[in-house]
């Protein structure tokens, strides 16, 4: 690609006691694309995007970020650099609704008794979660239900919108399609796809290669805590993908005995 990506990731490192959990492990996101990061248990996958987005701080590497070094050494910095997290179990309040859930930690207040409090402008937070859901042709049938009725792939597309009314710039997902249906599966996956529309670049992690291959444009996969191989999505298959991820197949080895 020509254009500058809007994330480089440089021989990162990250060590827990005599376990290197990451390897030396290069990444490059650039604006629109959708990288599949895959690899068995306990190949490093979340610990990366851990150190990307500030839950761990790395022992060794850089990270450019827009151009621009940068140390996340809270998840929070990340967040409001524009670095979204998605995880398996969401981050989101079962006993609040649609638009809460949206807002936590942010809402949007309006002045009661005059001037002397403020208390919370929920028709407003409404109306900017309806906004961002229709945006994202997300369809919610009642935006005041609490999110523990709503179903898996519902959620998701709260958790999503939730990023995106934050002004993304860049989505790290991880197992976003785990335990939902087939049906659910592909209303997330149609997500990704408005991401991408979008020129939102994600991070996606998976088992689920069926899933990779349908939303991604290039498949990074890791084992034992190194990159052992980067292919564009149309140049692979699963089969393949699958002997990298057992440590059949090592791309970096082989370039080190060519080198």
């Amino acid at each position: 690609m020509t254009m500058e990506p809007i994330l480089s990731a440089r021989n990162i490192v990250k060590k827990f006691g005599g376990l290197t959990a990451v390897n030396k492990v290069s990444l490059d996101v650039y604006p629109g694309e959708v990288i599949g990061l895959v690899g068995d248990n306990a190949a490093g996958k979340s610990t990366l995007i851990k150190c990307i987005s500030g839950v761990y701080v790395k022992d060794e590497g850089e990270i450019i970020y827009q151009g621009k070094h940068v140390e996340f050494s809270k998840p929070i910095e990340a967040r409001s650099a524009g670095i979204e997290t998605i995880y398996q179990d969401l981050a989101l309040a079962g006993n609040l609704n649609v638009s809460a859930n949206i807002f936590m930690g942010r809402e949007i207040k309006k002045p009661f008794l005059g001037n002397l409090l403020r208390t919370l402008d929920e028709d407003k937070m409404l109306a900017e979660a309806k906004q961002v859901l229709n945006e994202l042709e997300i369809h919610i049938p009642d935006y005041r239900q609490k999110i523990d009725v709503l179903s898996g792939g519902q959620r998701q597309a709260v958790a999503i919108a939730r990023a995106m009314y934050w002004d993304a710039k860049l989505m790290i997902m991880d197992e976003p399609t785990n335990n939902l249906g087939v049906i659910e599966q592909r209303k997330v996956l149609a997500l990704i796809h408005k991401l991408r529309e979008q020129r939102v670049p994600v991070i996606l992690i998976s088992h689920t290669l069926p899933d990779v291959f349908a939303v991604t444009d290039r498949i990074v996969v890791m084992h034992r805590g190194r990159k052992v191989a980067e292919k564009k999505t149309p140049e692979t298959d699963s089969a393949e993908i699958v002997q990298y991820m057992v440590g059949a197949l090592d791309d970096t080895r082989t370039a080190e005995v060519v080198g």
